[in-house]
């Protein structure tokens, strides 16, 4: 009798083993304040793909579209404190916190997607260094389509937009505001909608994907096609996330971030004439933007040029000068 309890219970334990994962599964999840069908979202569902496989499972990313785990503001810090293990953030939005996160949202530094290219290599190791710090590893960073105006009424100069209530979503789009003398509102991406319909905003700037996105066509029905900026969102992991993986996972995360990146940049470029022929399409009107117009947005880039390298000091001018000598 005993004999038989043994060999049951040996067999049982044996069924155990063999049954049980052959390794511990990790899962990270990676919020972002973007809908699914955003080519920025599909690109990190992607980036998670390629981590799932490289990795044979041992890693699993769950990425939270449209600001449904954190909402746009609140995502950095999840991932700093670890509440989330990885993020996607525009990385303008933080320019208060320090101003080189906010240095690609200046108007005309970088208006081409080589001049961008440029700007992120003089200041990639500066921003890696500023995230480090705060606990954060930058993994990739993709760029948005050049920045245009999208508007109610029909703009010929700086001067339309006194008065006119606009969107401000970051430090940079609200001191445009300021200097047009237009009324700043914050609203963030997953809110634009609703504020566009019952008339919260008349004007914003932001890329043509926006626009698709938001179904700004619905309400607004002009885009001026300024190519001010090109903003870059950036994905990035928590360091001790990071750290607790295995030499071979890390190598497999960063082997994917680095496809990510160059396949986010041709995919930047390839969906924005989509996008604006998406526009036009549902009856948006994409303007070339008036002489009087540019000279008055530049001179709002001027001043603005002038504020980030006060506060950005030694290092700010450093990059600034890398990246010029780099044309």
């Amino acid at each position: 009798m005993k004999r038989r309890t043994f060999v049951a219970c040996a067999a049982a334990a044996a069924f155990s083993f063999a049954t049980a994962p052959a390794f511990a599964q990790t899962k990270w999840d990676l919020p972002t304040a973007y809908p699914i069908s955003n080519f920025h979202t599909e690109n990190i569902q992607q980036f998670a793909k390629d981590v799932d496989a490289a990795t044979g499972g041992k890693l699993k990313i769950t990425v939270h579209a449209n600001a449904s785990l954190f909402k746009a503001p609140e995502i950095k810090r999840a991932v700093q404190s670890g509440q989330a293990q990885a993020g996607e953030i525009l990385l303008a939005n933080y320019a208060n916190e320090n101003p080189l996160y906010g240095l690609d949202g200046v108007p005309f530094v970088a208006s081409s997607y080589a001049e961008s290219r440029r700007l992120y290599d003089a200041q990639k190791s500066a921003l890696v260094k500023l995230m480090a710090s705060q606990n954060i590893k930058l993994l990739f960073s993709v760029p948005w389509a050049p920045q245009g105006l999208f508007s109610k009424k029909e703009i010929a100069s700086g001067a339309d937009l006194r008065g006119i209530k606009w969107r401000a979503y970051s430090p940079a789009t609200a001191r445009i505001a300021q200097l047009v003398e237009a009324q700043g509102v914050q609203i963030q991406q997953a809110e634009l909608s609703a504020a566009m319909a019952t008339g919260v905003i008349e004007a914003y700037m932001s890329s043509a994907s926006t626009g698709f996105d938001t179904k700004t066509y619905e309400s607004i029905k002009n885009f001026y096609d300024l190519q001010a900026w090109i903003p870059k969102n950036a994905v990035m992991v928590n360091m001790k996330a990071f750290s607790e993986l295995d030499a071979a996972t890390q190598a497999a995360v960063i082997k994917a971030a680095e496809e990510a990146e160059t396949r986010g940049w041709a995919l930047a470029q390839k969906k924005n004439a989509e996008y604006k022929q998406n526009l036009i399409e549902r009856g948006m009107k994409i303007h070339a933007p008036s002489p009087k117009l540019v000279t008055d947005m530049r001179k709002v880039g001027v001043t603005m040029q002038g504020e980030w390298l006060k506060a950005a000091g030694a290092e700010g001018v450093a990059i600034m000068d890398a990246y010029k000598a780099s044309k």
